[in-house]
Protein backbone atom coordinates (compact mmCIF):
# COMPACT_ATOMS: atom_id res chain seq x y z
CA UNK A 1 0.00 0.00 0.00
CA UNK A 2 1.30 3.45 -0.90
CA UNK A 3 2.18 5.95 1.97
CA UNK A 4 -0.94 8.38 2.08
CA UNK A 5 1.65 11.56 2.22
CA UNK A 6 3.85 10.54 -0.86
CA UNK A 7 2.56 11.57 -4.42
CA UNK A 8 2.73 8.83 -6.42
CA UNK A 9 3.95 8.62 -10.28
CA UNK A 10 1.48 9.02 -12.67
CA UNK A 11 1.02 8.36 -16.39
CA UNK A 12 -1.46 10.70 -16.10
CA UNK A 13 0.24 13.27 -13.44
CA UNK A 14 -0.46 16.86 -14.67
CA UNK A 15 -2.61 15.74 -17.74
CA UNK A 16 -5.59 17.94 -18.22
CA UNK A 17 -8.76 15.83 -19.13
CA UNK A 18 -10.93 17.20 -21.57
CA UNK A 19 -14.77 16.31 -21.22
CA UNK A 20 -16.04 14.00 -24.08
CA UNK A 21 -19.60 14.40 -23.22
CA UNK A 22 -19.86 10.53 -22.76
CA UNK A 23 -22.15 9.75 -19.84
CA UNK A 24 -21.20 6.66 -17.50
CA UNK A 25 -23.31 5.10 -14.57
CA UNK A 26 -22.90 2.38 -11.83
CA UNK A 27 -25.22 0.11 -10.72
CA UNK A 28 -28.38 1.12 -8.27
CA UNK A 29 -27.02 -0.86 -5.93
CA UNK A 30 -23.26 -0.01 -5.46
CA UNK A 31 -21.69 2.81 -4.02
CA UNK A 32 -18.60 4.87 -4.80
CA UNK A 33 -16.79 5.64 -1.86
CA UNK A 34 -13.52 7.67 -0.59
CA UNK A 35 -12.01 9.18 1.80
CA UNK A 36 -9.51 12.08 2.08
CA UNK A 37 -7.41 13.48 5.05
CA UNK A 38 -8.11 16.92 6.06
CA UNK A 39 -6.99 18.36 3.23
CA UNK A 40 -8.71 16.49 0.28
CA UNK A 41 -6.12 14.13 -0.27
CA UNK A 42 -7.48 11.11 -1.05
CA UNK A 43 -6.26 8.32 1.38
CA UNK A 44 -8.70 5.66 0.15
CA UNK A 45 -10.77 4.65 -2.83
CA UNK A 46 -12.87 1.63 -3.56
CA UNK A 47 -13.44 -0.42 -6.37
CA UNK A 48 -16.51 1.08 -7.70
CA UNK A 49 -14.47 4.54 -7.53
CA UNK A 50 -11.85 3.27 -9.45
CA UNK A 51 -14.00 1.67 -11.83
CA UNK A 52 -16.24 4.12 -12.85
CA UNK A 53 -13.52 7.28 -12.61
CA UNK A 54 -10.93 5.07 -14.85
CA UNK A 55 -7.73 5.69 -12.37
CA UNK A 56 -5.71 2.86 -10.89
CA UNK A 57 -5.31 3.18 -6.96
CA UNK A 58 -1.86 4.85 -7.71
CA UNK A 59 -3.24 7.05 -9.56
CA UNK A 60 -5.83 8.79 -6.81
CA UNK A 61 -3.70 7.98 -3.61
CA UNK A 62 -2.34 11.08 -3.10
CA UNK A 63 -3.80 12.95 -4.88
CA UNK A 64 -6.24 16.43 -4.07
CA UNK A 65 -10.12 14.85 -4.52
CA UNK A 66 -10.76 17.14 -7.31
CA UNK A 67 -8.51 15.37 -9.80
CA UNK A 68 -12.24 14.27 -10.59
CA UNK A 69 -13.96 17.07 -11.11
CA UNK A 70 -15.99 18.45 -14.18
CA UNK A 71 -15.44 21.61 -15.70
CA UNK A 72 -19.35 22.41 -15.60
CA UNK A 73 -19.42 21.64 -11.98
CA UNK A 74 -19.94 24.93 -10.56
CA UNK A 75 -17.30 25.96 -7.91
CA UNK A 76 -20.18 27.35 -5.52
CA UNK A 77 -21.00 24.11 -4.79
CA UNK A 78 -17.92 23.11 -3.38
CA UNK A 79 -17.22 26.37 -1.66
CA UNK A 80 -20.81 25.01 0.53
CA UNK A 81 -19.40 21.38 0.80
CA UNK A 82 -16.09 22.95 2.87
CA UNK A 83 -17.47 25.77 4.28
CA UNK A 84 -20.22 22.83 5.90
CA UNK A 85 -17.51 20.44 6.26
CA UNK A 86 -15.98 22.92 8.10
CA UNK A 87 -18.71 23.85 10.45
CA UNK A 88 -18.58 19.90 11.40
CA UNK A 89 -21.57 19.32 9.44
CA UNK A 90 -22.49 16.60 6.73
CA UNK A 91 -23.70 17.68 3.33
CA UNK A 92 -25.82 15.36 0.27
CA UNK A 93 -25.09 17.46 -3.20
CA UNK A 94 -25.63 16.19 -6.65
CA UNK A 95 -21.70 15.81 -8.14
CA UNK A 96 -20.99 15.57 -12.05
CA UNK A 97 -17.33 13.88 -11.70
CA UNK A 98 -14.99 13.34 -14.59
CA UNK A 99 -13.40 10.28 -15.68
CA UNK A 100 -9.77 10.13 -16.47
CA UNK A 101 -10.41 9.38 -19.99
CA UNK A 102 -12.90 12.22 -20.23
CA UNK A 103 -16.53 10.67 -20.03
CA UNK A 104 -18.49 12.51 -17.00
CA UNK A 105 -20.76 10.29 -14.41
CA UNK A 106 -23.32 12.57 -11.76
CA UNK A 107 -23.57 10.91 -8.20
CA UNK A 108 -25.74 11.93 -5.28
CA UNK A 109 -22.76 12.19 -2.81
CA UNK A 110 -23.75 12.28 1.13
CA UNK A 111 -19.70 13.65 2.35
CA UNK A 112 -19.26 13.21 6.14
CA UNK A 113 -16.24 14.69 8.47
CA UNK A 114 -14.32 12.05 10.20
CA UNK A 115 -13.01 12.42 13.60
CA UNK A 116 -10.19 11.17 15.74
CA UNK A 117 -10.56 9.61 19.14
CA UNK A 118 -9.96 13.01 20.65
CA UNK A 119 -12.87 14.34 18.41
CA UNK A 120 -11.11 16.75 16.09
CA UNK A 121 -11.17 16.41 12.36
CA UNK A 122 -9.11 13.96 10.17
CA UNK A 123 -10.48 13.76 7.19
CA UNK A 124 -13.79 13.32 5.32
CA UNK A 125 -16.01 10.29 4.02
CA UNK A 126 -17.90 10.28 0.99
CA UNK A 127 -20.84 7.70 -0.24
CA UNK A 128 -21.86 7.88 -3.78
CA UNK A 129 -25.11 6.60 -5.50
CA UNK A 130 -26.61 6.56 -8.43
CA UNK A 131 -28.78 9.41 -8.88
CA UNK A 132 -32.02 8.95 -10.60
CA UNK A 133 -32.34 10.58 -14.42
CA UNK A 134 -35.23 12.87 -13.09
CA UNK A 135 -32.73 14.67 -10.32
CA UNK A 136 -29.97 14.93 -12.86
CA UNK A 137 -32.72 16.75 -14.77
CA UNK A 138 -33.83 19.34 -11.94
CA UNK A 139 -30.15 20.31 -10.63
CA UNK A 140 -28.45 20.58 -14.51
CA UNK A 141 -30.31 23.98 -15.36
CA UNK A 142 -29.41 24.87 -11.60
CA UNK A 143 -25.85 24.15 -12.13
CA UNK A 144 -25.39 25.51 -15.44
CA UNK A 145 -26.59 29.15 -14.43
CA UNK A 146 -24.17 28.84 -11.80
CA UNK A 147 -21.30 28.07 -14.03
CA UNK A 148 -22.63 30.85 -16.79
CA UNK A 149 -22.14 33.08 -13.71
CA UNK A 150 -19.04 32.44 -12.69
CA UNK A 151 -17.27 33.12 -16.09
CA UNK A 152 -18.51 36.29 -15.81
CA UNK A 153 -16.19 36.87 -13.48
CA UNK A 154 -12.49 37.51 -14.11
CA UNK A 155 -10.79 35.31 -11.40
CA UNK A 156 -11.76 32.39 -9.13
CA UNK A 157 -12.48 34.32 -6.07
CA UNK A 158 -15.14 36.80 -7.44
CA UNK A 159 -16.32 33.89 -9.37
CA UNK A 160 -17.16 31.89 -6.02
CA UNK A 161 -18.48 34.55 -4.56
CA UNK A 162 -21.01 35.86 -7.50
CA UNK A 163 -22.04 31.91 -7.61
CA UNK A 164 -22.05 31.40 -4.23
CA UNK A 165 -24.69 34.47 -4.23
CA UNK A 166 -26.80 33.07 -6.90
CA UNK A 167 -27.10 29.71 -5.21
CA UNK A 168 -28.04 31.38 -2.31
CA UNK A 169 -30.85 33.45 -4.22
CA UNK A 170 -31.93 30.49 -6.02
CA UNK A 171 -32.51 28.00 -3.39
CA UNK A 172 -34.00 30.15 -0.87
CA UNK A 173 -36.98 30.46 -3.42
CA UNK A 174 -37.27 27.50 -4.42
CA UNK A 175 -36.07 25.36 -0.85
CA UNK A 176 -34.99 27.62 1.65
CA UNK A 177 -31.32 26.07 1.29
CA UNK A 178 -29.13 24.33 -0.41
CA UNK A 179 -29.96 21.17 1.87
CA UNK A 180 -33.64 21.86 1.55
CA UNK A 181 -33.11 21.90 -2.30
CA UNK A 182 -31.85 18.26 -2.46
CA UNK A 183 -33.89 16.75 0.08
CA UNK A 184 -36.74 18.09 -1.85
CA UNK A 185 -35.07 16.73 -4.96
CA UNK A 186 -34.81 13.33 -3.83
CA UNK A 187 -38.36 13.05 -2.34
CA UNK A 188 -39.77 14.07 -5.52
CA UNK A 189 -37.77 11.91 -7.36
CA UNK A 190 -38.69 8.78 -5.35
CA UNK A 191 -42.27 9.16 -5.51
Amino acid sequence: MLDIHERPASRRAGRGVAPTGEARTFAPDELIVSKTDGRGVITYANDVFLRISRYELDEVIGRPHNLIRHPEMPRAVFALLWQTLSEGRELFAYINNLASDGAHYWVLAHVTPSYSADGSVVGYHSNRRRPSPGAIRTVTPLYRRLVEEERRHPTAKAAVAASSRLLDELVAAEAGSYEEFIWSVIAREER
